[in-house]
C-alpha cells in the first residue's frame, strides 16, 4: 500500500497501525507453535508426549524416531569441520516440522554450528528437494551446545513433509566435540562431507557413505491429520537388522504402511525405539555396548516421552535368554515386561506386547533356551498386565516344526526375520490392539 501525498502525520499513523498490527501477526504465528522445544538440556529426552498442545486446531506428533544406542568407537573426538546428512523415513505427514538432536553418550559439550532440515530430492539420495531446505534454530539461536547426556528439540520450520518420505536432517560442527551418540543399524545410508555443507542442495560433496544415524534422535510433525503416536520398544528384531537396506521394510515400518492405508484404522503415526542386542533387564556390557541402556533404563527416554504417544508395544525378551551374564530365568523376564507396560500404564498409555519368535536352528538353540521362551510366552498370553496382546511367535513359526520360523519369513540366521517375515509380524497385529480404550483388552487369538 502506498501513501501517496498524504500530511506526514498520517503517514506515520499508519506505519504505527502497520507496525501494531505485526507485532499482533508475530504474536499469532508464535502462539500457534507453543510447544515448541527451543533449548533443552536435561537428560534424556526432551518433551513430554506432546503435552504442551499448541493454540490453533492440529497436534504435534513424532514422524520418525530413533534409539541413542551408544557412543560411536572409531570416533571418540567427533567429526571437526564435517557435515553430517541422515536420511531418515517419515510415517506421517505434516505441514511444519521440528528435529530432536541428542548429546546422550557424548563426553563434552557438543556444539552444533549449522544444522538443516529437507526433503530428499530421490529416496535414500543426499540431494534436496528444490525449494525445501530449511535452516534449524534453537530458541531462535543458528547454533546450539548441547551438554554431555543432554538433548534439544529445534524450533519449528514451516515445511510441508509428506507421509513415507525421506528426510535430510544435516549437522555441521567446526570443533571436535568428542564422543558422537550414534544409532549403529540404520539400515540405511546417510551421508558425511568435508566443511560447512549444511545448505547444500545438490549433495554432491556427500562423498562418505555411513551406515549409521548420529546425533539425530526425533523428528515431529504438526498435523491436522494424525492423532497420535505408536511407539515400538524392542531388539534387532524391531530394529530390523535384517531387512532390506534403504528400502524401510522394518516390521514398524509395514505397520505403519498398514495404518495409512486401510480402511478405519486409527491415524497414527509409528516410531521405531529398536536397538539391536537389548534386553529387558541387563545394559550392553563394555564389549557391546551398542547394545544400549537396558529397555527398563530407557523406557522413559526412548517410549514414553515421544511425541504425541498414545500406545507403546513392546517386543524384547529374546536376548535375555540367549545372552550372558546370568542364568535364564523366564519369570524374571516376564516381569520386566510387566513391569515395563505398567511405567506405560501409569502416564496413561495403551501398552501392547509381543510373544518371543521362534529360533531352532539358530547357533544358540538349546532346549532350556527353548523351554524359557515357550515360559515366557505362556505368562504374556495369560498375564492381565497388558492391555494386547500380539502373538508373533504364532505369526512366524512353522507349523510342522513350531520351534523353528517358517522358511519364507527367515533371513537365513534362523532368529531374524526376512522382509516377508517382517511384513507378516505386522500383518499379526490387530490394529484395535493399538487404538482400542485402555480398559478393554483384545488378546492374542
Amino acid at each position: 500500500m502506498t501513501a501517496g501525498r498524504r500530511p506526514v502525520k498520517s503517514r506515520s499513523a499508519g506505519y504505527a497501525f502497520l507496525a501494531g498490527f505485526a507485532a499482533i501477526v508475530v504474536l499469532v504465528s508464535g502462539a500457534i507453535f507453543v510447544g515448541f522445544g527451543g533449548r533443552e538440556s536435561s537428560r534424556g529426552a526432551n518433551g513430554g508426549g506432546g503435552q504442551a498442545a499448541p493454540a490453533s486446531s492440529g497436534n504435534w506428533v513424532g514422524t520418525w524416531a530413533t534409539a541413542a544406542a551408544a557412543s560411536e568407537p572409531d570416533a571418540p573426538d567427533g567429526h571437526p569441520d564435517t557435515s553430517i546428512r541422515n536420511i531418515v523415513h517419515t510415517s506421517v505427514g505434516g505441514t511444519a516440522a521440528r528435529v530432536q538432536l541428542s548429546n546422550l553418550f557424548g563426553d563434552r559439550p557438543l556444539t552444533i554450528d549449522h544444522a538443516t532440515l529437507a526433503l530428499a530430492a530421490a529416496p535414500s539420495a543426499p540431494a534436496a528437494a528444490p525449494g525445501t531446505m530449511r535452516r534449524l534454530t534453537f530458541g531462535t539461536q543458528e547454533s546450539v551446545t548441547i551438554p554431555p547426556g543432554g538433548t534439544v528439540t529445534s524450533d519449528a520450520v514451516r515445511l510441508t513433509v509428506p507421509h513415507s518420505a525421506d528426510l535430510l536432517v544435516t549437522t555441521y560442527s567446526a570443533t571436535r566435540s568428542g564422543a558422537v551418540t550414534y544409532h549403529p543399524f540404520a539400515r540405511q545410508t546417510s551421508y558425511l562431507a568435508t566443511g560447512d555443507r549444511a545448505a547444500e542442495l545438490d549433495g554432491t560433496a556427500y562423498t562418505t557413505q555411513s551406515p549409521y544415524w548420529r546425533y539425530v534422535t526425533g523428528v515431529d510433525v504438526w498435523t491436522t491429520e494424525t492423532e497420535g503416536a505408536v511407539v515400538v520398544i524392542g531388539d534387532s528384531i524391531t530394529d530390523g537388522i535384517t531387512s532390506s537396506p534403504g528400502a524401510n521394510r522394518r516390521w514398524p515400518d509395514f505397520l505403519a504402511e498398514r495404518l495409512r492405508t486401510e480402511r478405519g484404522a486409527p491415524a497414527y503415526s509409528v516410531l521405531n525405539s529398536g536397538i539391536s542386542g537389548n534386553r529387558v533387564l541387563v545394559d550392553g556390557t563394555a564389549r557391546y555396548a551398542y547394545n544400549g541402556p537396558s529397555a527398563l533404563a530407557r523406557m522413559e527416554r526412548d517410549a514414553l516421552s515421544r511425541t504425541g504417544v498414545r500406545t507403546v508395544v513392546i517386543q524384547l525378551g529374546i536376548n535375555d535368554i540367549l545372552k550372558s551374564p546370568g542364568p535364564i530365568d523366564p519369570a524374571a523376564i516376564a516381569h520386566g515386561l510387566e513391569r515395563l507396560a505398567a511405567q506405560a500404564q501409569s502416564r496413561g498409555l495403551r501398552v501392547v506386547v509381543g510373544t518371543l519368535t521362534p529360533f531352532a536352528g539358530h547357533r544358540k538353540h538349546t532346549p532350556e533356551r527353548e523351554a524359557a521362551r515357550q515360559r515366557v510366552n505362556e505368562r504374556i498370553r495369560a498375564s492381565e498386565a497388558f492391555d494386547g496382546v500380539v502373538d508373533f511367535d504364532a505369526a512366524l513359526r512353522d507349523p510342522a516344526a513350531p520351534e523353528r520360523m517358517r522358511t519364507a519369513y527367515d533371513s537365513g540366521d534362523h532368529l531374524h526375520p526376512g522382509d516377508n517375515g517382517f511384513r507378516a509380524m505386522a500383518q499379526a497385529v490387530d490394529l484395535r490392539l493399538v487404538a482400542s480404550d485402555r480398559n478393554t483388552r483384545v488378546s492374542a487369538d
